[in-house]
Parts: structure tokens; sequence; C-alpha cells
């Protein structure tokens, strides 16, 4: 099984096979609690499916692991502040 497979599952992916990710251990991407992300974020770093992989991963509320880049409390951040975004859109609109 390949990475991309172990971590979106079986669906249309077409995006995932251009992945910088594809064919690394699917555990650098999965951290013990409190070691280093850097080595996975570098693998995302220049990744041309970056975005692609940070929306499905915000999309679905993937809660572990790097993906597009960004650990769990980074992803957290981004849907907070982008809930803000849409909050202060629809009072001013």
């Amino acid at each position: 099984m390949d990475l991309v497979t172990l971590l979106y599952g079986r669906q249309e992916r077409s995006w995932q096979a251009q992945a910088n990710c594809m064919g690394v251990d699917p555990d650098l991407f999965f951290p013990e609690r409190g070691a280093s992300t850097r080595e996975a974020k570098e693998v995302c770093r220049g990744c041309v499916v970056r975005d692609h992989c940070l929306e499905y991963a915000l999309a679905n509320g993937e809660k572990f692991g790097i993906w597009g880049g960004m650990s769990e409390r980074e992803r957290r951040r981004e849907r907070r502040a982008r809930t803000m975004v849409q909050r202060s859109e629809v009072v001013a609109g």
C-alpha cells in the first residue's frame, strides 16, 4: 500500500499522485508527541500539491499528522482564522 492510499483511503485523488511524500515512510508524517516535525515539513515545502493536501485535511478534519506542511496545532489555528474571516464577511455582507 502506498502512502497516499494509507493517508487518504481509496477515492479520487489524481492530485495526490504528484505529492512529494509518495514513497516516503508514513511514520515521518505522524511523529510521536513532542517529536520534531521538521523533516516532514521539509518534504512538504516544495510540493506542488501542498495546497490540495492542506485543503483535504481541513475539509476532512484530520486531527493527526502533518498535512500540507502543517501540524495538527497549525491546522487548528488555520480553521479558527478561516471561521473568523467567514463570520466577519457575514456580518459585513
